[in-house]
């Protein structure tokens, strides 16, 4: 019964908030990006929370203090489909997310991440990706915008911590930004784990401190994936319960 009703809001809250995507749109279209923004971090949190809430999901947020001022990359490992609204009702704000391009296929969901400033990847097409890897690069530095990244491309269904892949680093690299990992524990109890049937769980976010980018060589740019993952598996410690 619970999974029916969250399926129910889930789609019954995006038709309530109609009004608002359209009145954003057109403030978009205008140029108004203060407007366009009041609007989206009003309605994508909270949005993000009472789909949370609804799930049972019991969640613990550490670290906050070690995100630093202005804008960075946060990279962190992938449980389950809940991790999205995790991060963007739990950091400092709703940040754009660098998605895979299949998720433009989900109605009034990609025209909220469009406003929210989301990229979309395909995976199958180099030169596609290169380009929505500068893109977030340029909305980094020149608008300030933090981007959310799931740099094993994947849900791991489980505790397991996959392989990184190097895309989202090299974007942090190219922007000169701190790259800030999170620990996402207990997220995928919530769904994946019970046969994709949503159930009550405690999930811990942990944020852990910065990692410079700036001032990196070559050699270290290529091994900064494997030492925020080391970073992110090594604070994981016990899994939530």
């Amino acid at each position: 019964m619970r999974t029916v009703i969250w399926f129910i809001y889930f789609w019954l809250y995006l038709i309530v908030l109609w009004p608002s995507m359209h009145r954003a749109i057109r403030l978009d279209k205008a140029g108004d990006r203060a407007g366009r923004d009041a609007i989206v971090q009003k309605v994508i949190p909270r949005w993000a929370g009472t789909l949370l809430r609804l799930a049972g999901a019991r969640v613990q947020v550490a670290g906050r203090e070690n995100i630093p001022r202005g804008p960075v990359v946060f990279v962190a490992n992938h449980q389950g489909y809940f991790d999205i609204p995790l991060l963007l009702a739990h950091l400092d704000a709703a940040h754009p997310l660098l998605a895979k391009q299949e998720t433009l296929k989900i109605p009034l969901i990609r025209t909220w991440m469009r406003l929210l400033g989301c990229q979309f990847v395909d995976r199958d097409n180099p030169r596609q990706s290169v380009s929505c890897l500068n893109e977030a690069a340029r909305m980094i530095t020149q608008e300030g915008r933090s981007f959310i990244i799931f740099p094993e491309g994947t849900r791991s269904r489980g505790d397991a911590v996959g392989d990184f892949k190097s895309g989202g680093f090299k974007v942090a690299s190219k922007a000169g930004v701190p790259v800030v990992p999170v620990v996402i524990d207990g997220s995928y109890r919530l769904m994946e784990g019970n046969g994709m049937w949503i159930r009550p769980a405690a999930v811990r976010v942990t944020i852990l401190p910065p990692v410079e980018t700036k001032d990196l060589d070559r050699a270290a740019l290529k091994h900064l994936g494997e030492e925020v993952r080391g970073r992110i598996v090594q604070a994981k410690g016990t899994p939530a319960q």
